[in-house]
């Protein structure tokens, strides 16, 4: 993957992190420090399920070489559309508000990651280098949940529905190139 491409899935794949830390900074002001741990429990675990998929898909990927780029692209096109239907639904008003303790934190984290993990097992149908890609999505994510955090209050909810919708349309993106370079259609 180009460094550019990178850069594009590590933020695409930090945008609902960041939109849960703006969720989480609208609900009660965070210190810079405890800014800095959620950012830093958001950017480990953000890290480590890219690492996760990308193992399981190994063990896959002799299976189906032949099939790889169009696996890349319905995993990937998958995850960005679901970001796309999260960030086009209303916020709850009834919605119970976020829990600030450390398991809340944790939990929040895993489920923001659990899409990250699918994206890891396309990775290794592509043979990407998974250890520079997971460090950059972790670095990513440590960095944006630690802004959303610290600026939640005062941007609210709606901005972070506003990144998730942006990282949804490219990682649809991201999937397509892919795609469309695998079949011919660009040049890789």
């Amino acid at each position: 993957m180009t460094p550019g491409a990178i850069a594009v899935l590590s933020l695409s794949m930090s945008t609902d992190a960041f939109a849960a830390a703006v969720g989480r900074g609208a609900s009660h002001r965070p210190s810079w420090r405890s800014a800095v741990k959620a950012g830093a429990v958001f950017g480990v675990i953000e890290a480590i399920t890219p690492l996760i998929g990308w193992g399981l898909g190994l063990i896959a990927a002799g299976f189906v070489q032949e099939v790889d780029h169009w696996i890349a692209f319905g995993l990937l096109a998958v995850v960005g559309g679901k970001m796309i239907h999260e960030a086009s639904k209303p916020a709850d008003a009834d919605a119970p508000p976020t829990r600030a303790g450390p398991w809340a934190l944790i939990a929040t984290a895993v489920g923001t990651s659990i899409d990250a993990a699918a994206v890891g097992v396309g990775l290794a149908f592509l043979g990407a280098n998974i250890w520079v890609i997971a460090l950059s999505i972790g670095l990513t994510t440590f960095a944006l949940t630690t802004i959303g955090m610290l600026i939640g209050r005062s941007i609210g909810a709606r901005f972070g529905k506003i990144a998730e919708l942006v990282g949804g349309l490219a990682l649809i993106a991201l999937g397509t190139t892919i795609l469309l370079e695998h079949l011919g259609f660009l040049a890789v």
